[in-house]
């Protein structure tokens, strides 16, 4: 019987292979395996981004064990933030990405430009249907300050420097 380490280094090199379905089997065993690992969970969501039949709750649901299991970890925050905001899932998007820029500060101005790009592109296209200029300005608003947080700048730093 294989460990819950052997199942994640298996997995692993399937990921590293682009071969999620494999991966994806092997993360699912070593999450059943060790149910505390958060690196198994982490892949498990990881992989299963490959894998079109696995529905983009489970995804989400892989991520948010991972953050509940290692809840310092930048990186499985912020990949959780990316899905959440891929999802359409705006507001669990932006608290994640918060959370990973106070657990990562020498790489705050990162998630917050993470933040504001994404969801510059991806808010209209979900609020499709509610889009007027007022909706537009309101996005892009929210996404130039995140933008300017990035920058450590204010708006009336921008507005010097842009006059």
């Amino acid at each position: 019987m294989t460990s819950a380490d052997d199942e994640i280094a298996a997995g692993e090199n399937s990921l590293g292979e682009l071969e999620y379905e494999v991966a994806y089997k092997h993360f699912d065993r070593a999450t059943r395996l060790s149910p505390d690992n958060a690196l198994a969970f982490f892949g498990k969501a990881e992989s299963g981004l490959g894998v079109s039949n696995v529905p983009p709750e489970d995804i989400a649901g892989a991520y948010r064990k991972a953050t509940e299991l290692d809840p310092e970890n930048p990186q499985y925050v912020e990949a959780f933030a990316s899905h959440a905001m891929d999802q359409g899932r705006f507001n669990e998007a932006e608290q994640a990405y918060l959370k990973a820029a106070k657990l990562d500060p020498d790489n705050a101005s990162f998630y917050y430009s993470e933040f504001a790009v994404q969801y510059k592109a991806r808010a209209p296209v979900v609020m499709e249907q509610f889009l007027d200029d007022k909706t537009r300005d309101i996005i892009a608003n929210k996404a130039l300050d995140y933008m300017l947080k990035a920058l450590s700048m204010t708006r009336a730093d921008a507005k010097r420097l842009l006059a």
